[in-house]
């Protein structure tokens, strides 16, 4: 990464957003839209809002860190219920399962945006999103939401590089998309397996792991962590602790994923989910 090159790209950013006027932001917490709405709020101060949804399918503790950083820095923010685990385009859990969440939510937005005589929404999709299977673009670009990080040209390497110069804490938070992406397609999403995919992953994560994945295969987990945690995960103290929290929490069989953990893995079987249903 060339860092004159991300701090050139940062600038333009804040160019673009000073064109915008007002600013509705889509906040989840994550590193992206951390970043964003730091700038957005140090470039328009308080003609910038954030909102952040609250469902089953965001993990509680990040919808918590949102609000604690929205209100440490004196940004305007709105915490909302979502609720798209009403659609039932949504918790079919087809392929375009995102789709259907994000046009729902941006509906939701356009509607809080015209309330509040806002003239802008923009999320904080980064360049990096455009190479992975994202249909919930296509709900941004029909609801007129804007992408400022992409156009700008960033990418996540540098807007962690970034965020670390700007003394952001989210530099290095992984990343943490929403526990639907959890459960294979065409596994119906219900608020029981979210909420056991939570308490599994908020386990890992107090002992110490970062990236992690619970992926839900009815009774089994299966856990994706760094590969080089690997061996560190299957010492016999925590291996049991691991299995106990995880029948608490309604799994039968937990199973660890040798490859480890690398993003975007779920979309593997998306060409044969697609062929199967014949679309």
């Amino acid at each position: 990464m060339d860092e004159d090159i991300a701090k050139k790209k940062k600038i333009n950013l804040v160019s673009h957003l000073k064109k915008l006027d007002s600013l509705l932001i889509a906040f989840s917490g994550g590193v992206d839209s951390t970043f964003l709405l730091f700038l957005a709020h140090q470039t328009l101060g308080e003609n910038v809002m954030a909102v952040t949804a609250n469902s089953a399918i965001y993990p509680i503790r990040e919808t918590e860190n949102a609000r604690t950083f929205a209100h440490e820095k004196g940004v305007q923010h709105v915490v909302f219920e979502s609720n798209e685990m009403s659609l039932p385009a949504f918790v079919s859990n087809d392929a375009d399962r995102c789709y259907w969440c994000k046009q729902h939510m941006f509906q939701a937005l356009l509607k809080m945006a015209g309330e509040k005589g806002i003239e802008n929404i923009v999320h904080g999709a980064n360049l990096d999103d455009l190479k992975d299977f994202r249909p919930g673009f296509r709900a941004a670009n029909e609801a007129g939401v804007i992408a400022p990080l992409i156009d700008a040209q960033l990418t996540k390497q540098e807007i962690r590089f970034l965020s670390k110069e700007m003394g952001l804490s989210t530099w290095d938070k992984p990343s943490m998309p929403c526990l639907a992406t959890r459960i294979p397609y065409g596994s119906p999403i219900t608020k029981e397996k979210l909420k056991m995919i939570e308490e599994a992953e908020a386990f890992l994560l107090e002992q110490g792991f970062c990236n992690i994945r619970v992926r839900y295969h009815d009774s089994v987990a299966r856990i994706e962590i760094n590969s080089k945690e690997l061996k560190s995960i299957m010492g016999e103290g925590l291996r049991k602790a691991i299995v106990d929290k995880f029948r608490e929490t309604g799994f039968q069989h937990i199973a660890l994923d040798l490859e480890g953990y690398i993003s975007g893995k779920t979309n593997r079987g998306l060409k044969n989910y697609l062929k199967g249903n014949n679309k």
